[in-house]
């Protein structure tokens, strides 16, 4: 059987190797979008760099990958670059623009030898993300939605989203415990930078949400960083959620060059946590001076109030005295008049009453026992009880008999019945 022709592996692979490098003998700019990264002991930086597609490519799948080196020669002096430029570290998810040699190895295969790289695209870049964010917030009509929410007169009740570890949270809670006013601060927990960081957020708005009645603002603080530690504050997914929280939501993500889209359709933006914390303060101690005022103004209107209705009773005591004094003259006349009206009526009814009683006398006197008696009259009694008939007395009985000028006593002799 005739041997089929073939070569080895590592024939292969030299013949590969050949290819590649006579190709692309010379460095190439090469786009690609940083997934890991990695600097050894040695000081060398291995990164894994990758492709999405622009459409349907979302989803985190690549559509291209390649293993890439940048020598300890090289290191230090392209990433001390690209972060003066830039503001932040070569991290997964940035876009970069590499100047590159293509290398092959039989045993590790292609890879990317990094010579330099472009901040200019990288800064091109993430502002093309941010324009995207600010334009599809925009189309969806929620830019001004958050901003739109009314700030309660009083803001104590804070629910603030940051990490418990954060400088910043410290910071912001030692600039409230330095004010005479009592906060009521509720931490709720996140990441605030890395690839977690914007699903750790917007976990911690829910957990808010979920409580709503107990707070009167919102606070989304944390300390200074690059601006790739910032990035996912220009997310499209978290501005929608800031931009549409039901109570207003204060920022202080700690950046002084930029200001990130979260920033932008939150209620209020301030630079850093301790401005957040000031802010508060200041607002606390314009309502306590509108208090001051307030008191100020109410007691002046007192007092004003009260000496217009001293004035005022005072005029009315006036009038009322004169009123009075008039009243009894008035009513002093009246009973004048009336009591020489009283008097006569008075001397009438006496002299009325005089004849009446005069009139009654003398028919009380002409019944009386005396002058009846005066008129020839007797009053007859036996054993002192008066005989007014004939039955009451017999004969023998002796009997009482009074008379105008006296009395004396008779017998009786004989009995003499009426005829009836």
């Amino acid at each position: 059987m005739a041997e089929n022709p073939h070569i080895t592996l590592r024939e292969l692979q030299r013949r590969v190797k050949s290819v590649l490098e006579g190709a692309f003998a010379l460095p190439l700019w090469v786009s690609a979008e940083i997934s890991d990264i990695k600097v050894n002991y040695s000081g060398h930086c291995y990164l894994e760099l990758v492709e999405k597609a622009e459409k349907g490519g979302d989803n985190g799948v690549p559509t291209a990958q390649a293993r890439a080196v940048i020598w300890k020669s090289h290191f230090p002096r392209i990433a001390a670059y690209f972060e003066a430029e830039t503001g932040q570290r070569l991290v997964p998810g940035l876009k970069i623009l590499a100047k590159v040699l293509v290398s092959y190895h039989e045993l590790y295969g292609f890879s990317l030898q990094i010579t330099d790289v472009d901040p200019s695209f990288t800064l091109g870049d993430l502002e093309r993300q941010r324009q995207q964010t600010i334009a599809q917030l925009q189309q969806d009509g929620v830019w001004e939605m958050n901003r739109g929410v009314p700030m309660p007169t009083v803001v104590q009740r804070v629910a603030v989203v940051s990490s418990a570890q954060a400088a910043g949270y410290q910071d912001f809670c030692k600039e409230l415990a330095k004010s005479p006013y009592r906060f009521e601060v509720e931490l709720f927990d996140a990441f605030m930078q890395g690839e977690a960081a914007e699903g750790s957020i917007i976990d911690a708005l829910c957990r808010v949400a979920d409580r709503l009645e107990e707070f009167d603002a919102v606070v989304i603080i944390r300390g200074g960083g690059s601006r790739s530690d910032l990035n996912c504050f220009n997310a499209y997914r978290l501005c929608s959620y800031v931009a549409q929280f039901p109570l207003p939501l204060i920022t202080g993500i700690g950046h002084d060059k930029d200001t990130s889209v979260a920033d932008m359709v939150a209620h209020t933006a301030l630079k850093t946590p301790t401005a957040v914390a000031g802010w508060l303060v200041e607002r606390m101690d314009r309502i306590c001076g509108w208090l001051d005022a307030a008191a100020l103004q109410l007691h002046d209107g007192v007092l004003r109030l009260s000496r217009t209705q001293q004035v005022r009773l005072e005029e009315l005591a006036g009038d009322v005295r004169h009123l009075s004094l008039g009243l009894l003259r008035q009513r002093g006349l009246e009973l004048g008049s009336r009591e020489e009206v009283f008097r006569q009526a008075v001397g009438s009814f006496l002299r009325q009453q005089r004849q009446q009683l005069a009139a009654t006398g003398e028919l009380v006197e002409s019944r009386s026992p005396r002058h009846i008696l005066r008129m020839g009259f007797a009053v007859v009694r036996s054993g002192g009880r008066a005989v007014t008939s004939v039955r009451q007395v017999a004969a023998g009985e002796r009997l009482t008999i009074n008379v105008a000028d006296g009395r004396f006593s008779a017998e009786v002799k004989a009995e003499k019945r009426s005829e009836k």
